[in-house]
């Protein structure tokens, strides 16, 4: 399983992405779900993967061998805009399907991936796009400024809350890494090392890139830190003054 979640703010764009595969209880691995694009000055683009890992391997083998031929092909070097920079993405995915998907449907195994692209190139604006299977997309917007992706329900909430265009990064990292800590505590498919990116607007260039593993003393703290608060909110509610009364149903 995965958790993959990327930030659209006014000051620049967020990514966050854990690294654990799952094949059962026993077969639990390690693969990198980020890839990153950068010619800096010029442009600067992240994809993160969530799905069957063959998928989404092959998916970005395709994209870098189509940016290092020498032919005239599209791609991510030369479209113009994020725009089309997600067109070629999810047409890059079909191709994927077309060789793949009924070989896999031979054994039983459904074609499934989901990425997210977020980048700059060039004077436009930072964009986000949520790429599904069928190679379709969507745009971030102002009211809806973030994208997850893989085993995404438990740490939703907090974003809901919390992020609004306005954010700054390290507030928005700060945000990233507290759902990424709800979904490793109810999931144990998802997990350390964390792969946390930082795009600054107009810089062109990733600004921040860590890999944050276990032994990460900032990620240790916001885990602990955050589940002490919430125990102590939770301690200061008032507790229901309608239980034990014996009140009849009607």
């Amino acid at each position: 399983m995965t958790y993959c979640v990327s930030m659209l703010l006014d000051a620049g764009m967020v990514f966050l992405s854990d690294s654990r595969t799952n094949a059962g209880v026993d077969h639990i691995n390690t693969f990198r779900k980020m890839s990153i694009f950068q010619r800096p000055g010029e442009r600067v683009l992240v994809l993160m993967s969530s799905g069957n890992l063959a998928i989404t391997q092959q998916l970005v083998s395709m994209l870098r061998e189509t940016m290092a031929s020498q032919d005239a092909r599209e791609n991510l070097w030369s479209v113009p805009n994020m725009f089309e920079a997600a067109r070629h993405v999810g047409e890059t995915l079909r191709e994927v399907f077309r060789r793949d998907a009924e070989a896999l449907q031979n054994f039983g195994i459904d074609f499934t991936a989901a990425l997210i692209l977020g980048g700059q190139i060039g004077k436009e604006q930072p964009r986000l796009f949520h790429i599904y299977a069928a190679g379709n997309f969507i745009e971030a917007t102002p009211d809806t400024p973030y994208f997850q992706i893989g085993e995404s329900k438990y740490g939703k909430p907090i974003i809901d809350r919390v992020v609004k265009r306005h954010t700054s990064l390290d507030e928005a990292a700060k945000l990233a890494l507290i759902s990424m800590d709800s979904t490793i505590r109810s999931n144990l498919s998802v997990g350390v090392p964390l792969d946390l990116a930082i795009i600054k607007t107009d810089e062109l260039q990733i600004s921040s890139h860590l890999s944050i593993d276990a032994k990460n003393e900032y990620f240790a703290m916001i885990r602990n830190r955050w589940s002490e608060a919430l125990g102590h909110a939770f301690d200061e509610l008032p507790n229901p003054d309608w239980l034990g009364r014996g009140d009849e149903l009607p």
